[in-house]
């Protein structure tokens, strides 16, 4: 909803983080905002980071300040160039570019630093605990954790233990420096926690120059520090992190950048788990990160995505603090609304059945003009033949209709779209009863829909020419999951799998002005919905993807906001 003013222009309310920018510039606190999009490089972006990334580059474009990319590149056990430049991609693609690119790797000496000076004023120490015994003696969230047995080490030995860790004397795991905070806090995150593990792997970037490596509760904060962040916008998990945030910036007595918490996306029908989606590529229940059923946003892209439906999709959904699902239709209503004003129309038969002529002129090619795209008169026009032999969908034409059924049948007559009437007079079977042929007739004195003596057809159908068609298969996709939500369902997730999320049609009729189309060509197949060029085309073999089917629930709904 939109509030409106007494001069009756429109006022679009602001976010609450928007809200809190606006009051910092007007107070003098700072002079220039700063955001960053810190994504760690050990997959592909989905949906959910595209709201975070229109959120930190819109909020820098909106308020004339600067947003960095920075790689969160502190687990190189999981971290390669593959996803780097893929994030890069993504952002391009969504329309943003970044003032400056930074990596959390660039910080690693300046880390190691201040892990020094926190041991030297007596904050961190060096532990022998497990990964399972500190995670043990951590505590609950009624019972505070048993302080580490090292935890009082001496400033010298601390000191010592940290450098041979650094120097690779000790094996993976057994020792991690820790800050010494407080073991009863009622925020388990300040019970002492790790900042540094021992982790013999080799960095995408700094190979095996170091074995340690800072933890992301040590790094973010102090490269926000870096940086010059104002503000920090993070999703809700990292409400509970806030307090340690702040207590490295102060007791390291280094800039303070500003955290600030958001409810991240969760959309129905949708796996929004990184590690999840790495599951399904690596086990191959899917065809790739750009797999057109994955969300990532490499995958909505291949499937015929645009970014411009994206951002408004963000932008509709707003930014809070409340932890909701959002309906996966309203995505589809955005992408819907910017196809339907830019996707030139053309005809498509996905299950083609064979329709003769009988009186048309045997050889004869007829040029019929079709409008691009009626949303936008400036596409313009094109020709497209017609002929004698046509295909049109087998779900247009029933032998034994119900009522109501206004499409082709036996001594009935239709509209063919942009071209003329026709009257099915005879159907032609194969051995096994199966239709295989219509032998209709046309009227001439009907093209383009006219009807000299008002005589009018309900049904219009889409066709092409036999002759002049193009081969193609075309890919239909839907939903991945079979639930709206995996939360508190029993199992794993697998078991949630839709095997039908993929149907491949092989023998799809395209009409020719198709033949030139390049990978990313969207269009709308009239009647059937939008779809796009897939990169598995060749100059032999069209292959398409549907991006969203013409139903629009959702189209009340919209006008409403």
């Amino acid at each position: 909803m939109s509030n409106v003013s007494e001069n009756s222009e429109v006022v679009v309310p602001k976010d609450f983080i928007r809200k809190i920018v606006e009051e910092d510039l007007a107070c003098g606190k700072h002079q220039e905002i700063q955001t960053r999009f810190p994504p760690e490089p050990n997959g592909y972006l989905h949906i959910g980071h595209a709201k975070s990334i229109c959120l930190n580059f819109g909020i820098a474009q909106q308020y004339r300040g600067k947003c960095n990319l920075r790689f969160d590149d502190t687990n190189p056990s999981k971290e390669e160039d593959e996803y780097v430049e893929s994030i890069q991609e993504d952002i391009r693609w969504l329309g943003f570019e970044w003032d400056k690119k930074f990596f959390a790797s660039d910080y690693f000496d300046q880390l190691y630093e201040w892990a020094v000076q926190l041991i030297r004023s007596g904050k961190a120490y060096v532990c022998d605990l497990s990964a399972e015994e500190i995670r043990r003696t951590r505590g609950t969230l009624r019972e505070p954790g048993i302080e580490s047995p090292y935890r009082n080490r001496s400033v010298e030995e601390n000191l010592d233990l940290f450098t041979r860790m650094k120097n690779g004397e000790f094996p993976d795991g057994s020792h991690t420096l820790r800050a010494k905070i407080d073991m009863a806090s009622p925020n388990i995150n300040l019970r002492d926690p790790v900042m540094y593990r021992i982790m013999r792997a080799t960095h995408h970037r700094t190979g095996d120059r170091w074995c340690i490596y800072p933890m992301y509760d040590f790094t973010h904060g102090q490269s926000d520090s870096i940086e010059h962040i104002t503000h920090s916008l993070c999703t809700l998990e990292f409400e509970n992190h806030r307090p340690l945030y702040d207590w490295f910036c102060e007791n390291l007595g280094i800039y303070h950048p500003r955290q600030i918490e958001f409810a991240r996306l969760n959309l129905t029908y949708t796996v929004m788990s990184k590690r999840r989606l790495l599951q399904l590529v690596q086990e191959g229940h899917v065809r790739g990160w750009d797999d057109p059923r994955m969300p990532t946003i490499s995958g909505l892209r291949r499937r015929g995505y645009t970014p411009e439906a994206i951002r408004r999709f963000c932008e509709k959904i707003g930014i809070n603090k409340i932890e909701s699902l959002v309906d996966l239709q309203l995505l589809e209503a955005c992408l819907r609304d910017h196809l339907n004003a830019t996707a030139p129309r053309v005809m498509a038969v996905l299950k083609p059945l064979k329709v003769v002529l009988t009186n048309w002129e045997p050889g004869k090619v007829e040029m019929l003009e079709a409008v691009n795209n009626p949303e936008n008169p400036d596409d313009g026009t094109r020709q497209i033949p017609f002929t004698g032999e046509l295909y049109i969908e087998q779900d247009d034409f029933m032998e034994n209709p119900p009522k109501k059924y206004f499409r082709l049948q036996p001594g009935k007559e239709v509209r063919l779209r942009w071209g003329y009437y026709i009257r099915c007079d005879e159907v032609v079977k194969d051995d096994a009863g199966n239709i295989v042929e219509l032998r209709c007739t046309y009227d001439p004195a009907t093209r383009g829909g006219q009807s000299p003596d008002g005589r009018k057809v309900k049904g219009t159908i889409h066709w092409v020419s036999a002759a002049h068609a193009i081969d193609a298969e075309v890919r239909i996709y839907n939903n991945l999951l079979t639930e709206p939500s995996l939360n508190d369902l029993p199992g794993d997730f697998l078991d949630y799998i839709n095997p039908n999320s993929l149907e491949v049609l092989t023998h799809c009729k395209l009409e020719p002005s198709l033949a030139s189309a390049e990978p990313g060509f969207r269009c709308q197949f009239e009647r059937l919905g939008y779809f796009c060029l897939d990169s598995d085309s060749t100059p032999e073999q069209k292959v398409f993807n549907r991006t969203v089917t013409l139903k629009d629930s959702w189209a009340k709904e919209m006008k409403k906001q």
